[in-house]
């Protein structure tokens, strides 16, 4: 006696194939609508959820959007969720979890033709994302040049009115623009109150996220990740109000210079933020600051600023937007202005110091003009002829008790202190000749190789990045404040020849 049996395919028959034929072509009218759509239909088709995960952005769709979560760790590590069904789509995974009472065939019918779907939509996407970059890179041209209403008029977007800015460097920036662009999916129609731009300009990636001036922060975590995967390092600036793009841009290209591979992403406020300026006593530093820079425009000061926060000429150029030459001509302009040489490495420490410092606050001034009157009271005498106005404050030194207050001396020890001497006279050389290590050497009267090795035992031991020229001006002012003696080349231990000993 036998028995017929029939396959699950045989079962199946002409209604199973009919089935998968109306659940294609749900699929396929879900996508000529949106990649939301498409999921929403997925996770119908199959009585459960779906997701697509980016390993930038995270769950690009997700419904239900509480699925979000596990679809990116299903992606992250799919050995550990074998109940889901994965395929790869677009760049991206699409990971869907079908109720139990659906027939696997039907799952992987569903999961392989949504992801069939997603690459069509991708590679639609991707015939189109070359003159959606082009348009991209002109906004953010008009956009440096001032024309932000015209901007704001193709976006369609008035009521944006702040900017936060990002510009990343690395070696394969072509590839993270793809990536950032698939993970952003920027549209020049404001979405959720913002709008993302996104071109390469000059050698580096440049972001710029129009809003309202709050910033929800979604494309800083996703610059984040990008800096993480790709190797780059990022500058970010802002918000700031959109008439002040070209400031933005500016710092955000300084903080850039401050990026290490342990610290990807550099905000412009961390580049300036100081642990030296809260310790100095406010009245007599905001006072000095303003004397200071008194002869300069807010613009000359910005100029200043970024030039000391990237360390060098041609660098501030670049982030200026400037050509070298125009950058060391506005230089000396102003250093003949302030009457200063600003190629002192101390000249330049105080100038960062007073450009970090607060604004005076109203009525300084009078405490001083009374003081003078009472002490011209008290005489009982007055002066042969009218008082002329006190000479304007210097930048070669700091007023008194501005630097030599025990709060100062216990930081500026903190941070230098247990230097061997040797390291501590190099570190003072090489900050005097402005980070260069040839001239710096050459003083020293030893090769470059060992004034490198010690400056890298210098940077261990004080735990700082000695290529960050803000931090390089602080420890300048600290070997000032700790300074017992002239920290002089010749004054350097040695043992014959160019060698030295330890003390």
């Amino acid at each position: 006696m036998s028995s017929t049996g029939t396959t699950d395919h045989e079962a199946t028959g002409p209604r199973g194939a009919r089935h998968e034929r109306d659940a294609a072509d749900r699929l396929l009218r879900a996508a000529t609508r949106s990649g939301a759509h498409l999921i929403a239909e997925a996770a119908s088709l199959v009585q459960g959820w779906a997701v697509l995960a980016d390993p930038i952005a995270g769950a690009v769709y997700s419904t239900p959007a509480a699925a979000a979560a596990d679809g990116v760790h299903a992606a992250a590590a799919p050995r550990e969720h074998p109940h889901c069904t994965q395929r790869p789509a677009a760049g991206a995974v699409l990971v869907l979890a079908a109720a139990p009472t659906v027939p696997p065939g039907h799952a992987c019918h569903v999961a392989t033709t949504t992801a069939a779907l997603l690459e069509v939509r991708g590679q639609r996407a991707a015939e189109l994302r070359g003159e959606q970059m082009r348009l991209h890179t002109t906004l953010i041209r008009l956009l440096l040049a001032g024309h932000t209403a015209a901007v704001t008029e193709t976006l369609g977007a008035n009521r944006l009115t702040h900017v936060t800015v990002y510009r990343l460097s690395g070696v394969d920036l072509p590839t993270a623009h793809e990536v950032l662009w698939r993970a952003v999916r920027p549209s020049l129609a404001p979405y959720a109150g913002a709008c993302t731009l996104m071109g390469r300009r000059d050698g580096e990636l440049v972001v710029a996220e129009l809003h309202r001036g709050g910033d929800d922060g979604r494309i800083l975590r996703l610059v984040s990740r990008l800096s993480e995967r790709q190797h780059l390092l990022a500058g970010m600036a802002g918000p700031l109000p959109l008439a002040e793009m070209p400031t933005a841009h500016s710092d955000a290209a300084a903080a850039r210079h401050s990026a290490t591979p342990d610290r990807r992403v550099v905000p412009a406020d961390a580049v300036g933020a100081s642990r030296l300026t809260p310790l100095l006593p406010i009245a007599p530093y905001a006072r000095w600051a303003e004397s200071v820079l008194r002869p300069l425009s807010p613009v000359h000061q910005h100029l200043l600023l970024v030039w000391l926060r990237t360390g060098s000429k041609p660098r501030a150029a670049a982030a200026l937007g400037l050509s070298a030459g125009t950058v060391r001509a506005r230089i000396r302009d102003l250093a003949r202005l302030l009457g200063a040489d600003l190629e002192d490495a101390t000249v330049r420490a105080h100038l960062l110091l007073a450009l970090r410092a607060p604004a005076p606050a109203p009525g300084d001034d009078s405490d001083s003009d009374s003081d003078s009157s009472n002490t011209r009271s008290r005489s009982g005498s007055s002066p042969p002829g009218p008082p002329g106005p006190p000479g304007p404050a210097r930048l070669e030194s700091l007023p008194d008790g501005l630097l030599d207050t025990e709060a100062v001396l216990t930081w500026a020890i903190g941070m230098v202190g247990g230097l061997e001497p040797h390291l501590r006279i190099a570190l003072a050389c090489w900050l005097r000749h402005h980070a260069r290590t040839a001239p710096a050497a050459a003083e020293l009267h030893v090769h470059r190789t060992t004034l490198a090795g010690w400056l890298t035992q210098c940077a261990e031991h004080l735990a700082r990045n000695l290529a960050d020229a803000t931090v390089r001006a602080e420890i300048h002012l600290a070997l000032t404040a700790t300074r017992t003696g002239p920290d002089d080349p010749a004054a350097l231990p040695r043992r014959g020849g160019r060698t030295y000993r330890r003390l």
